[in-house]
């Protein structure tokens, strides 16, 4: 088997770099949260409402208390007055799935028996699950963002588009379902969960269970993703820490598939109005945005479809405003891209509606209206090559083949369409802290309480120290996912990225300063006595500086370098009696400092798509996904692609399957399985065509890089379903597209 080489220094940013926490995954030595098991494990099963809407009426647990190995039936009626948190319903079912009560055993099969012997009578009521939200809807409007007068200029615009869009709901379904151990030593309590924020996850623990935040200890070290789904504390965590107590042995709990359909979040369905108003050239006048999402009986949770409406164009009158409409089904949370997938769908929808209203190619439309500044803040972009990415894209694809007939386009007996549309997230940074220890065995350690959910964070961290240090990754240690480490930030909102790359940077140069002066003040170093500023870090060493002379566009400047030779670090502290040095590092969030508030801070992208469609067996295939992205510098390219081909892969699963469909009997997701709710496979992929332009944002951080897990799904439903459009004629208003609406078609 042939071996990699891997670069080191300054040249392993950008570089390709394999995942250093790949072999524990692949050999099965990385322990998730499930795989925890401690001294005197117990084992708890939910049991939860069978209904959508209603009252319990009793709960008998006689039977279930009675059985072998059963330790507890926890339920309303003991529990500890002491929590704070979401706990069981004590009388009230809003949705399907709520917790009722939890059974503990002494092991998996005797709590699943005993969890089924427990006897709930209900009242029951009629749910509502109704999937059309905007007919009847009589609740308030909020607007989020106005300027001009977008009513008065829809009136007088020459032309207008005035539709109605909808996207479904959609769970998450990351592999790793959600599960967690909590373990309690006295006041003391750890919690192994699936976090994708393991300190915000303590803080809520510790308030829920009404113990101080130093009594709460987090441990996520590997997440089989989450999508979204794992960015808080659900229930059952608290739960469980609690059960944990009562019986002061340590309790498992995990989610089924079934569960993960009800209780950990979902995407809500939206309706968005679109209302676009344009000279007869192409140039807006107006953009009306109103869009309802359901959220649940208990919760107000706005999915922010208007987001990125303000400044993804340029147009003088505009409003964004939102409604909630209530629904017997559970709480929704973000999932990947909340806010922007739904809105970017229903805004780049009828923007191709516009364009072929028009009659005018979509590019062109796109290129004309681009914002020069984001006018929802009146603020400069810190960068913007949304136009670079539509233009590169267009030449990939091929979009010279593209006309404004419908089904103009014929390649082996099919009928081909190409669509197209465009994206944006924002990059703003978090709070991150990160400490760094140079050892005297020669490996270098970086530690934060931030984590790794499969995209790659535990290689960035290395690739930083490695740049600095020159230390092959090889002889680096990586620790996250522990809340006894330095706090960092989530990962979720593409944040994670540009928060974490300057506070590596920060604690491993300031570890080399300290290394540094250790060098020159250390007896029998050869640097004795030497300023510590004259000396460097590179190749694993101590070196002298050597200063030479270089040239970038025709301008000179000192570089300096390291001589050959030098000393490995690991002997200058040796030489010093010392086990190492340490440094700390730590990112000021950028709404907090001065700099940053000038700028309007976002990534941008451009996706386009083509499809295959066969009218004669009613056959629809998208065969390509084009995408290009501003997001500034890249960190590791081979981790970069693959978010972005995840992402697509998500993208056509939105645009020809994903929807979760509930029972308006019960509320019960119908489809909860993955054997119903329909995800692609590897036989439904296009052909995937990523690239980066590559271009450093120099606002966000000293890399010029941005986060970019959630801005590769953005755009490309609305490709999609416009080259669905290109090709058969049937313009498709909402998703998952069906097969029976295109046979709506007339073209053959």
């Amino acid at each position: 088997m042939a071996t990699v080489t891997l670069p080191t220094g300054e040249a392993i940013i950008g570089a390709a770099v394999p995942r250093i926490d790949g072999p524990l995954k692949t050999t099965g030595v990385a322990r998730y949260a499930v795989d925890h098991d401690l001294p005197g494990l117990v084992y708890g099963v939910p049991v939860t409402s069978t209904i959508g809407k209603g009252r319990i009426q009793s709960l008998d647990a006689s039977r279930a208390e009675k059985m072998p190995g059963v330790l507890l039936v926890y339920h309303h009626g003991n529990m500890d007055a002491a929590y704070k948190g979401p706990g069981f319903a004590d009388g009230e079912i809003t949705s399907w799935g709520q917790y009722v009560a939890l059974v503990v055993a002494e092991t998996l099969e005797q709590a699943k028996a005993a969890a089924a012997a427990v006897r709930v009578e209900y009242d029951v009521e009629a749910p509502n699950v109704k999937t059309e939200l905007w007919k009847d809807y009589s609740g308030a409007w909020k607007s989020a963002w106005k300027r001009g007068d977008p009513d008065a200029a829809l009136k007088t615009a020459p032309v207008v588009i005035d539709e109605m869009y909808v996207t479904p709901p959609e769970t998450h379904n990351p592999m790793e379902m959600h599960a967690l151990v909590a373990a309690w030593d006295g006041d003391h309590v750890t919690l192994y969960d699936s976090s994708q924020g393991v300190v915000g996850h303590k803080n809520t623990l510790a308030n829920w269970l009404g113990i101080p935040k130093e009594n709460v200890r987090v441990i996520s070290r590997f997440i089989g993703s989450g999508f979204g789904s794992k960015l808080f504390a659900w229930p059952h965590s608290g739960l469980t820490a609690m059960a944990a107590k009562k019986l002061n042995r340590p309790v498992k709990v995990s989610m089924d598939r079934r569960l993960m359909f009800a209780n950990v979040g979902h995407r809500p369905r939206t309706q968005q109005r679109i209302q676009l108003g344009a000279t007869q050239d192409g140039k807006l006048l107006a953009v009306r945005h109103d869009f309802l999402n359901h959220t649940s009986i208990a919760d107000d949770v706005v999915e922010r479809c208007g987001e990125q409406t303000p400044f993804l164009y340029s147009c003088a009158n505009l409003e964004t405003s939102s409604g909630l409409a209530k629904r017997n089904i559970g709480r929704p949370c973000p999932m990947r891209g909340p806010g922007a997938v739904p809105g970017i769908f229903a805004l780049e929808s009828a923007m191709d509606e516009l364009a072929w209203k028009l009659k005018m190619d979509p590019v062109e439309l796109r290129v004309k209206n681009d914002a020069k500044m984001d006018e929802g803040t009146n603020l400069p972009f810190s960068s913007r090559y949304l136009k670079e990415c539509i233009e590169t894209g267009a030449k990939k694809i091929g979009w010279s083949r593209w006309k404004p007939e419908v089904g103009s386009i014929r390649r082996d007996g099919k009928i081909v369409g190409l669509g197209m549309a465009v994206a944006s997230w924002s990059s703003s940074r978090e709070r991150c802290n990160a400490a760094v220890e140079m050892t005297a065995n020669g490996r270098i350690a970086i530690k934060c309480a931030t984590q790794d959910i499969g995209t790659g964070t535990y290689t960035i961290f290395a690739q930083v120290v490695s740049e600095k240090t020159g230390v092959p990754l090889e002889k680096i240690d990586v620790y996250l996912g522990d809340t006894s480490l330095p706090d960092g930030p989530t990962s979720g909102g593409s944040r994670a990225t540009s928060a974490l790359l300057p506070a590596a940077l920060y604690a491993v140069n300031n570890a080399v300063e300290k290394l540094l002066a250790v060098a020159s003040q250390t007896d029998g170093s050869p640097f004795h006595g030497m300023d510590a500023g004259s000396l460097m870090v590179a190749n694993g060493r101590v070196h002298a500086k050597e200063s030479q002379t270089a040239h970038l566009a025709g301008v000179s400047f000192v570089k300096n370098s390291p001589p050959p030779g030098g000393v490995p670090f690991a002997e200058i502290l040796r030489m010093a009696n010392m086990e190492g040095v340490s440094g700390a590092g730590s990112t000021v969030p950028s709404s907090q400092t001065a700099k940053d508030k000038g700028f309007s801070q976002h990534s941008f992208g451009a996706q386009f798509a083509e499809v295959e469609w066969e009218p004669e067996i009613a056959r629809l295939r998208v065969s390509k996904i084009v995408s290009v992205y501003d997001v500034g510098r890249i960190i590791n390219r081979k981790a970069a692609l693959n978010q972005m081909q995840g992402a697509t892969v998500m993208g056509v699963g939105m645009s020809l399957m994903e929807e979760t469909i509930y029972d308006h009997r019960s509320a019960q997701p119908i489809n909860g399985s993955f054997a119903d709710y329909l995800v692609p496979t590897c036989a439904d992929l296009p052909e995937i065509d990523v690239t980066f332009l590559d271009l450093p944002d120099p606002i966000v951080n000293e890399y010029g890089a941005r986060g970019i897990g959630e801005i590769g799904l953005a755009g490309i439903a609305p490709a999609v379903t416009s080259a669905v459009h290109h090709a058969t004629g049937v313009r498709m208003r909402q998703v998952p597209i069906r097969i029976e609406d295109l046979m709506q078609s007339s073209i053959a």
